[in-house]
């Protein structure tokens, strides 16, 4: 009777207190797009841009880092995330971005009360790290759409899409070879707006 009280208290202070054992730590990964080159001139000068929060079109967007093997094998990093919500990540990287370009008088995010003149809407296709084989690349494939806000009007839409060798075939390989397509991206995302 001892023994079974006393392995009923062990059993209850586990449930109650947690593991005491030490589980791997979560590693976070931010998105970084170093520094835009500020354009010389610009029609959008002197009008204010805001920068709606993206959607995708496949997965949640969260701080969760995904994996792919093949079109209809994929997942998330256990102990890997980005370090907040992808899309607020996104959206910052952009707004950066747009803001250095120095493209338009103000980049907003879209839950600002100012008004604007443009919305620029990010779709998102793919945003994920593809291992097939030996092969492993970070994928990136974005719709970007231009707005008139006052009319409601598409001025002009275009897709990016990047595929970058990964260093490593983990997530800090993922989110290394990622950072270097937000680089490329919003060089390529500034000269199509101008």
């Amino acid at each position: 009777m001892k023994n079974l009280i006393t392995a009923g208290l062990a059993v209850a202070a586990l449930l109650l207190g947690g593991c005491t054992g030490k589980g791997k730590p979560i590693t976070y990964y931010t998105l970084e797009a170093g520094h835009v080159t500020p354009v010389a001139h610009s029609a959008y000068r002197g009008r204010v841009l805001k920068v709606s929060y993206p959607m995708a079109v496949k997965e949640k967007i969260t701080d969760r880092m995904h994996f792919s093997y093949s079109f209809n094998d994929n997942g998330s990093y256990q102990n890997s995330q980005w370090s907040n919500n992808l899309g607020k990540l996104l959206e910052g990287v952009i707004i950066t971005a747009l803001e250095q370009s120095r493209l338009f008088k103000a980049v907003l995010p879209y839950a600002s009360t100012v008004n604007a003149d443009y919305r620029l809407e990010p779709l998102i296709y793919d945003f994920s790290h593809h291992v097939r084989g030996d092969a492993s690349y970070a994928v990136v494939s974005i719709q970007f759409s231009l707005i008139d806000i006052d009319s409601g009007r598409l001025l002009k839409t275009k897709r990016f899409s990047y595929r970058e060798p990964t260093p490593t075939i983990d997530a800090n390989g993922y989110a290394e070879a990622t950072n270097k397509i937000m680089t490329r991206m919003v060089q390529d995302l500034v000269a199509w707006l101008k």
